[in-house]
This record gives structure tokens, C-alpha cells and sequence, in this order.
């Protein structure tokens, strides 16, 4: 049977008894649509090609209509009459490594090999929770600029994690362009969002509650992690990674290796007094050999659980409401990050008047700009300055009276 196949056409199919039926369309030569005794109507296109003659389905009504069905037949037919044959194609396509591939190879070539724990934990949780539900089952070069396009500004409302998804996917496209698996990178011309500097250091009082949580908290190896965070500066998987030989307590030295620091070159800090006596502490409770922070096998990995549980202690956290399985459960979210004690470091030294290149000496910069961020807030050192001849000022006024 022939008929021109329009939406009316599918609503009248009625499906055999046996097998299947399909119903020829009238304008286009070898569309059709066909139903199943079960009632499964698909759209379908026979073809010759290469004395061969084959039969290829577009799709299934009703996640295409007829007039998509129509319009993709005609760019079907177009590529046959070029010689391209499309379920040569399509068997092609399935061949292809998809998104979820990409990304597994991502992890375990480049990532496992060229960064820090911290950084792959990092993307592992963005792949896992946000690329792979929403792009895994794509074929690397079927992923387009607008379905990249469309997962960032679903991220919106948070800017930065919108950018640092774009940034992982970006290295990930330009890694299979090196691999041959694409031959461009769809996230380029895909803008960021524009984010605010993060500014967070605590206040006086603040770093008073925080201590004396750190004082109360039960684990006193986790709470050292965070003390020695507070007074060298230093990163969270640097502090925890640490072993007693990269300590010089004589000198008052902490000689970081290559391969803990974000630079990946040797850095020889300078320790303060205080940073010192938490050392001497320290060592005095425990063997003084290995890490300084052990966890089940060699160093801590983490210390986040004592993160939220200290910030919340001490005021800094606040409250959000998950659904468990029976009620709703009420969590904490601290209102810093972990690495915003590095910035607290910073801040503080800036605004009493140390140099920005001397910070960034301390904080392991290798570039001046890094450190270029805590220049506003030297501000208050240079004002101090100038209320020096301010009182000279003053005081010569009062001699002249």
C-alpha cells in the first residue's frame, strides 16, 4: 500500500496479526513507516547501492515524527546518490569510543600520570556526576558545541564549577584530537562565566572560634593537619603528604619535594616559630619517622569530614537539608573552602606589610601575578606608612605652638 506518510498516517496504522507490515510513501522513492504486530512503528528506507539493495531505519515514532522522518530521508537519500552508504556508517559509528571512553582513558593516561591526588579526585567527581549522566553514551565525534554549550549554562548558577567543567572537557577533547579519536575540540568558542575573586579570610574572632574547635576536636593528628595549614600556608595535600625527613626543625626548615608541590620543583619554606612548636609537639607524641599524618595505608588522603565538622563547630558552616531514605537530613556546608586558609595565610601577611614577592616566596608563586591577587590589600600597610609622618606632623605642630 502507498500514501503520502503524515502524523494522520500513523495514527490510522493498525498493527498484523504476525510479523510486520510497512506502508509506502507515495512522493519519496523507498521511505516508508512500519508497525509490528506489537505495535513498534518505525520509519525505514530502502536503498540501492553497489548493486546491493538494502534496508535502513531512521528511527521510532514517536521520538520522530513523520515530518522529521521526512526531512531525514531526504538527506539520506542525498548522501547515497554521493555514494555514501548509511548503515555502513552507522556500524562505523558503533565502533566509535564514546564520551564514558574518553573519559576512563582520560583518568588512567593523563590524569593518573600528570596530576596531584587532589586535582583527579576533583575531576573524577565532575565526570562521574555531571559528564557521564548527561554525555557518556555519545560517540566522541557526535558530541557537538551546542551539547556542550547546553551543559554549561545548565551549571549556571555556579559559575565557577560551570568553568571548571568546561576546563576538564576542554582537555579532554584536546587529548582525543591527540589520540585520533576527533579531529577539533567543540569546546572552543563556548565563553566562561565570569567569576567573582573568591576574598574569604577569617577574622580575628573567627580564627579565635576556629581554634578552640580545633582544640575540642577528638582526632588531634586531623586537627594538626589544619594547625600547620593555618600557619605555613601551605596546600592541603602538601601538609598531608608531608614525611618527617622533608623537616629540618634545627634549621626551622620544610623542604617540600618535587613531586608534592603544584610547581613540581623543589621548594625550601622557611618555618615560624609557631609553625615550629606544633612541630616539636607534634614529634614529641608520635615515633618521628613517616608521614605526619598516617592514614590506613601511608599518609591521610583527606580531611575533609574533620573540615566541615571543625567550620561547623566554630560557626562557620552553615545548614542544608538533604532527602534520606526515611526523612529529611539536616548537613553542613562550611562556608570557606579548605584552600581558603592558604588565602587567610596570604591576607594577613599582605596587610601587615610584607612584600608581595616575599609572600610569594612563602606560598611557592612562581609567577609575580599569582600574587598579584593580595595587592589591594596592601592598602592598609601603606596607610599605616603614612600615618607615620602623620604623627610627625602632628607633633611638630604641637612643638610650633
Amino acid at each position: 500500500m502507498k500514501v503520502r506518510i503524515v502524523q494522520r498516517t500513523i495514527q490510522n496504522l493498525a498493527p498484523p496479526k504476525r510479523g510486520n507490515l510497512v506502508t509506502w510513501d507515495t512522493e519519496i522513492p523507498g521511505f516508508g513507516v512500519r508497525i509490528t504486530s506489537t505495535g513498534v512503528i518505525a520509519f525505514v528506507l530502502d536503498y540501492r547501492l553497489n548493486g546491493r539493495k538494502r534496508r535502513f531505519t531512521i528511527g521510532r515514532h514517536p521520538e520522530l515524527s513523520a515530518t522529521a522522518a521526512r526531512e531525514r530521508t531526504l538527506e539520506l537519500r542525498r548522501g547515497i546518490l554521493d555514494g555514501r552508504d548509511p548503515l555502513e556508517r552507522r556500524a562505523q559509528d558503533r565502533d566509535q569510543p564514546t564520551l564514558n571512553e574518553l573519559a576512563t582513558e582520560y583518568l588512567e593516561r593523563h590524569a593518573l600520570a600528570h596530576k596531584r591526588p587532589s586535582s583527579i579526585r576533583n575531576d573524577r567527581q565532575m565526570i562521574d556526576v555531571i559528564i557521564r549522566p548527561r554525555l557518556g553514551s555519545l560517540p566522541v565525534k557526535a558530541v557537538s558545541k551546542r551539547d556542550l554549550e547546553l551543559l554549561h549554562t545548565s551549571l549556571k548558577a555556579t559559575p565557577y564549577r560551570a568553568n571548571r567543567v568546561r576546563a576538564l572537557l576542554s582537555k579532554m577533547f584536546n587529548l582525543a584530537v591527540e589520540w585520533g579519536s576527533r579531529g577539533d575540540n567543540p569546546v572552543r568558542g563556548i565563553p566562561k562565566f565570569h567569576e567573582d575573586q573568591r576574598e574569604f579570610w577569617l577574622s580575628v574572632e573567627q580564627m579565635h572560634e576556629f581554634l578552640k574547635a580545633l582544640d575540642s576536636y577528638p582526632e588531634q593528628n586531623a586537627a594538626d593537619s589544619l594547625r600547620l595549614l593555618l600557619v605555613t600556608g601551605g596546600r592541603e595535600q602538601e601538609v598531608l603528604s608531608a614525611d618527617w625527613t622533608q623537616f629540618d626543625l634545627a634549621r626551622g626548615r620544610w623542604t617540600k619535594p618535587s613531586h608534592a608541590t603544584k610547581e613540581k620543583r623543589i621548594e625550601h619554606v622557611p618555618l615560624s616559630e609557631e609553625a615550629l612548636a606544633l612541630l616539636r609537639r607534634m614529634k614529641e607524641a608520635s615515633t618521628g619517622r613517616g608521614p605526619l599524618f598516617p592514614g590506613k595505608a601511608g599518609a591521610r588522603k583527606t580531611i575533609r569530614r574533620t573540615w566541615v565538622q571543625v567550620c561547623r563547630a566554630a560557626g562557620l558552616a552553615e545548614p542544608y537539608s538533604v532527602q534520606g531514605k526515611r526523612r529529611v537530613i539536616t548537613r553542613y556546608r562550611p562556608v570557606l573552602r579548605i584552600h581558603d586558609i592558604r588565602h587567610n595565610f596570604a591576607s594577613y601577611l599582605v596587610s601587615s606589610g610584607v612584600s608581595l614577592s616575599k609572600v610569594g616566596k612563602l606560598l611557592g608563586h612562581t609567577r609575580p601575578e599569582t600574587t598579584q591577587r593580595y595587592a589591594h590589600l596592601q592598602d592598609k600597610a601603606l596607610r599605616d606608612a603614612t600615618n607615620v609622618f602623620g604623627r610627625i606632623f602632628k607633633a611638630a605642630g604641637k612643638t610650633g605652638q
